[in-house]
């Protein structure tokens, strides 16, 4: 029996139901299965007029999933890759620059659970943060932060 094919609309809503996507990442899903006649973007016009393609609900969702593991630079990037405006990347960065310094804290704690003791450690748990995104402000008051059984002293 021959396979059955699937809709370009049906395909993106599939997609969709599965998790948030950029318009861009959408349309690249897409366009490997679009036959000559589909117009992508028009489809993704009418998804977005129909409000289930929506920028706005796609960062907050790439932010939901990176916020325990990454810093703002990182989730900065990923945005602006994804071919976000501005005006949402300005709102997302206002938001996340509140908590970065508490999820470098969590996030080294977490990794390191002891305090760097040389100054070759003190360097691998700076890098660790440097690579997750972190800026040199939340890496410094992150790597001077009391660990847990230095509270209990």
């Amino acid at each position: 029996m021959p396979k059955l094919q699937i809709s370009l609309k049906a395909r993106a809503l599939r997609y969709l139901s599965m998790r948030e996507h950029s318009r861009i990442e959408l349309a690249r899903k897409l366009e490997r299965y679009a036959q000559d006649g589909d117009d992508v973007a028009a489809l993704l016009d009418t998804l977005e007029a129909a409000k289930y393609l929506s920028a706005e609900r796609f960062s907050d969702s790439l932010v939901n999933r990176r916020i325990a593991r990454f810093g703002n630079q990182r989730i900065l990037a990923e945005l602006q890759s994804h071919q976000m405006d501005s005006q949402e990347i300005a709102r997302i960065k206002s938001a996340l620059s509140v908590t970065e310094t508490d999820r470098a804290i969590e996030i080294l704690h977490r990794k390191f659970p002891d305090k760097a003791i040389d100054h070759a450690e003190k360097a691998k748990q700076a890098r660790f943060l440097q690579q997750r995104g972190f800026s040199q402000k939340a890496i410094q008051l992150a790597m001077r932060a009391p660990r847990e059984d230095e509270l209990d002293n």
